[in-house]
Parts: structure tokens; sequence; C-alpha cells
């Protein structure tokens, strides 16, 4: 049976079972409880006693793995692959040999890694072209993407649709109390929330006038805010066929028309391209209301569903028109959404891209090649049913990439370059490989760069955004930069660093910030790069003994703040241990948000929240 509901970001879980032996249990619950250290002396103690199989290839290499160490990693990944490894295993064995420079070989481990998931999006993409990968990921960024705050793991919300007054349109899953049998989701609703100048929403309200028990939106509205499409689940409209066999009514989507009378949308005309055979969904209209785009499996496609548009005259419709095979492919081609500068966006999954499905553009007045994204929009989850508004410099999409469907902001990158030359402060000599971060107005890294010999680097930043420049290098004092980015086509900003020296108190080692990676344990380049400085106090001081305090902001919940902290404390610990240090030597806690620097409660400033998220280094013994 197909599928009647397309708009579904696929989630796939996977879980690999191996056969554990009782010499290996406890080295599986050091990996399983993050201790990656520990599980490698375990696990290397089984192989020195030569009783260790594939299953403590794979994990063992996954714990070198974790800690950044791709050259142990790579030597495990071999053994792990001799015997029934699954596929997940030959790609991390691929992206390890890619971070030690063997290319080839890693182009070989993938070519294993196709034919054992030759349905994976990865893998599909490897056997058409095995070397586009790098040219796509390191292309220049389109849009520069933030998260949104009324779009949680609570809810799955996706197809925005922002209006020129303001008002977020969307689909989600929230206050849905009745589920859908056929693909055991949860029917979606509309909802809208207001936005303002400052691009901070409301509070979440739903269209009640457009909602029925069962599946509604999404929507697309007109350029003076009166007249929309949207699509719906045909049980609520009678579209539907009785499958008498399973005792059941099988709808599919069809579009509708409705238009605001007194603030409210009225519900009008059910199109003529409904039908009980196949759906119609997911409307975009043209900036003149004249053609309406949309996702369809109906007969005369090239693959599972397809873009189509449709002309809409004053008295009708015209005829259906595939967009054709420039755009459309035997795979999935769906959330059109036609641009004011006739560039229509949409999303497949059956066009190169990182896996699953992946956003795309096309100039539809000169239509080649449709052109990718990229990062940071495009993911290896799905991204899907971008909206952009031009008259505000804004646009949303959806994406899974977190676990859940999310609507994320996207803003179209103005194409600035910003050049910055660091050098010595007493010698004026460049630093290479120093690490040049580039932050947003909320901390958070959109970018991150090795200045070459001359020490110099350049990024292509947003117009009209504070950022701040970050550098970190070896034996140097780590420095920031603000500046505001004022549609200039080149800005020059040169910075000079102070020779760094570890502060060591009676009773703490201060390091920098110690970064990790968003809501997760794991410790960035630039985290470790302070770590190291800790490791060579700790080489040079061998009887000081340090026990690690790890600190959240007051965000999130106290029993998740705990967790996330004592997994980032012992993550510090392992890294730490991984270096050479005696496990004895160094320990750690998390203390979540019970033990802030700056006591603001639950009105913290970012600045304030950037404080209270630390890591300390206590003095037990020098």
């Amino acid at each position: 049976m197909k599928k009647k509901y397309i708009v579904f970001s696929l989630f796939l879980v996977s879980l690999s079972i191996g056969a554990q032996t009782k010499a290996s249990k406890k080295a599986d619950q050091f990996f399983e409880s993050y201790q990656y250290v520990n599980a490698i002396d375990a696990y290397l103690q089984l192989v020195n006693n030569k009783n260790a199989d594939q299953h403590v290839y794979k994990n063992l290499a996954d714990s070198y793995y974790h800690i950044f160490n791709t050259k142990e990693a790579v030597k495990w990944y071999e053994k792990a692959i001799q015997g029934a490894a699954d596929s997940e295993t030959f790609y991390r064995y691929a992206q390890c040999l890619k971070s030690n420079g063997n290319y080839k070989e890693a182009n070989h481990i993938m070519d294993k890694f196709a034919d054992l998931a030759p349905s994976d999006e990865r893998a599909k993409a490897h056997k058409a072209n095995p070397n586009y990968y790098n040219s796509l990921n390191e292309a220049k960024a389109l849009f520069f993407v933030e998260n949104t705050s009324f779009s949680t793991e609570k809810s799955n919300d996706f197809a925005p649709f922002l209006t020129n007054e303001n008002e977020l349109y969307f689909v989600s899953s929230r206050k849905s109390n009745k589920t859908d049998k056929w693909s055991n989701q949860p029917y979606f609703n509309i909802f809208k929330a207001n936005r303002n100048e400052n691009g901070v929403f409301t509070e979440v309200t739903e269209v009640k006038e457009l909602n029925t028990p069962f599946h509604d939106g999404p929507v697309a509205i007109s350029q003076d805010g009166n007249t929309m499409f949207f699509a719906r689940d045909g049980h609520s409209s009678n579209l539907y066929t009785k499958d008498k066999k399973n005792n059941a009514k099988i709808a599919q989507l069809g579009i509708y028309k409705a238009v605001k009378v007194n603030g409210k949308w009225s519900i009008g005309e059910a199109l003529p391209i409904n039908s009980t055979s196949y759906s119609v969904s997911h409307p975009s209209l043209s900036l003149d209301g004249k053609t309406l785009y949309f996702s369809s499996n109906m007969p005369g496609g090239y693959g599972e569903s397809d873009i189509w548009k449709i002309e809409i005259k004053e008295n009708g419709y015209g005829k259906p028109e595939n967009l054709g095979k420039r755009i459309n492919t035997p795979g999935r081609e769906v959330f059109p959404f036609i641009a004011a500068d006739s560039i229509l966006y949409f999303s497949s999954n059956g066009l190169q891209g990182f896996g699953g499905l992946d956003i795309f553009k096309v100039d539809l007045r000169n239509p080649k090649e449709a052109v990718n994204l990229g990062k940071p929009v495009n993911t290896e989850s799905d991204d899907f049913s971008i909206n952009l508004n031009s008259s505000k410099n804004v646009g949303y999409f959806a994406s899974n990439r977190s676990g859940y469907d999310a609507i994320y902001q996207a803003t179209p990158v103005c194409g600035t370059e910003v050049t910055t030359i660091i050098t010595d402060v007493k010698t004026g000599k460049p630093i290479a490989d120093a690490l040049v971060s580039v932050l947003d107005a909320k901390n958070n890294i959109i970018e991150a760069k090795k200045t070459d010999n001359t020490g110099k680097i350049i990024f292509n930043l947003t117009c009209n955004s504070n950022y701040m420049l970050q550098v970190v290098a070896p034996n140097y004092e780590t420095i920031t930069h603000k500046f505001e980015n004022n549609k200039e086509a080149f800005l020059m900003i040169p910075l000079r660093l102070n020779p760094n020296e570890v502060t060591i108190t009676e009773t703490e080692v201060i390091l920098g910030n110690v970064y990790f990676e968003y809501n997760k344990s794991n410790i960035t380049l630039m985290g470790a790069e302070e770590l190291n400085k800790l490791v060579k106090v700790m080489q040079e001081n061998p009887s000081m003994i340090i026990f690690v305090k790890s600190h959240t902001d007051s965000k999130g919940s106290m029993q998740y703040n705990a967790k996330l902290s004592e997994q980032r404390a012992q993550a510090t610990v392992q890294y730490i241990v991984s270096k050479g240090i005696n496990k004895e030597r160094i320990s750690g806690k998390g203390f979540g948000s019970s033990e802030p620097k700056v006591n603001c409660g639950s009105n913290c400033t970012e600045e304030e929240n950037a404080t209270n998220r630390r890591s300390e280094f206590i003095i037990v013994k020098k």
C-alpha cells in the first residue's frame, strides 16, 4: 500500500547487538558509560589474552573514535570489518581514513558500505559520484541557520510559512490526541505564531477554523494575506475509498482554497485535481497568484512523488503540468516553494545530497541542474519545507537533525568577505595553525578554520549581524573580538595574540573555556586545545591531582543539567587520561546548575549563562 501521507520525515533507529562474552562484559560496561579510556584498557587486555572477537574490535575502534584518536581507530576498524561487521562500522572506518588523509582507501571502504546498504542515501550518492562529497561539504554557505524558540522536542513541527504580516503558519503534532493508524503518527494540525521585528515569536496558537480530527496542512498564502491554499486529509471531506477486506477507509491528501473573512479563514472550494487515487499536497503560490506549485504522486510522474504546477484562472484551473526530469527523479520530490525571483526550492532524496531529504534550488527561467543548498541547511538527516520571505530577508525550514522535526531560521548569506590576520603581539610574526572561530550573538559557533602560514583566514558572513571572532593558538592567550557586519563587501580585522601562560593558583588551574558540542558531551577541537594545556601542566607537575567540576547554565531541567554535566565531566577526565595522565591523578563530577558563578536564577542574560557554563580544575594536591 502506498503511503497516504507523504509529509513526514523518516526516523530510522538502528540497534547493533553484538555477542557479549563474559570476558567483555566489564569492558562493555565502560564503553556504554562513556568511559572510553577504561574501555580501551579492558578491550586491549582481551586482545592481549587472545580473547577478542569482532565485537571487541568494533567497540575498541569506536572507543578510539570517540576520543579523537583516529589513527588507532583505523587499526582496529580494519580488524572489525574482517568479520560480519555492520554497515555503520564501514562508514566510520571510511571517515577515520579520510581524517588520516587516506582518501583512496576511504573510497574503497565506502564501496563496501554501499554494497551492504544499497538503499542508504549516502551509498547511492557514493555510487553515482564517489568524489562529490568534499566539494559539496566545502562549498560556500548560502544561509546562516539558527534554532527557533517555539519548536522543541515536545512535538514535530514542519512546513513553515511566513506571511507579510509577520504571522508564521506551520504544521505540528502538538495538542494532537489522535493517532493515524496507518502511519502510527499523531494527526497534524495547522498552527501559527506571531513574529515581532526582532524575530522573536509569541505563544503558538491553533488555527482552529482550518483544523479537523484528521491531517491538516501545509499552507500557502497570497501576498495580500487574504487567500490560502492548504492541504488536508480526504477523510474530512469524504474523499476516500473503502477497503472492505481490511474494513478501512483509505484517504488521499487534497488541496483546498480558503479566504479570510473578518480575520478568520473561511474554507471554500476543493481543487479539481484532488482524487481518491493519488495525493496532491504541499502547495506554493507564485508572487502574482496565477500559478500553484504542488507535489503529487499522480500518474505521469517520474518517481514516488513529483513537483507539478497548475495555472489559476479567473473561472477555474488549467491542467496539471509536471516540471520535468531536470527536477523530478525516481525518488521523492516534495515541498516546493516558489520565490519572488522565480527560483524554485524543493526537497528531494533522489538527487545527490548528504542523505535523506535535502533542499535544492533551481532557476525556472533557465532550468539547468538543481543546486544543493549545502551546509548548514542540509545534513545527513531529513531537511525540507523551506519558505523564504524576500521582503524580510529571512526564511524558515524544517529538519529532523535533532531526532525530531523542528523548524529552523535561515538567513541568506550576503557575501561579505571577512579577512583576519593573526600575529604575535611582541614580534609581529604571523601565527600559523591558529584556530579562528566565528560566533553569533548567542555564542553559537558558526564556522571554525585554522590560519595558513601567513596567519591569514577568510570567512564569508551574513550582513547586518553581530559577530565575535575567537582565536585559539598553542602557547597564546585566547582572545575574542566583537564586530558588526554592515553590508560591506570586504572587512579586514587584524588581531594580535599575547603569549599564553596557564594560570595556576593555590587551589585551581585556570584554563580558557572548554567547549563541547551543543547539548552533548563530545569535546570539540577547541575544547581539546584547552585541555591539552592542562595535560602539559600535569606532566610538568607529576604529583598534582586534579578534580574536574563541570557546570551548566540554568536552562533546562535540574535533572537534565545534572546528567549532561556529569557526562561532560567524565568525558573531560577520559580525554586527559587518553593523553597519558595516570587515571589516579584526575577525577570529576557534574554539578549541573547547582553552583552558578552568577546567581541570576531564571532571568540570566546570555552573557551570564555563558559565565555559568564552565569547567573548573580544582587542585586536590600540588
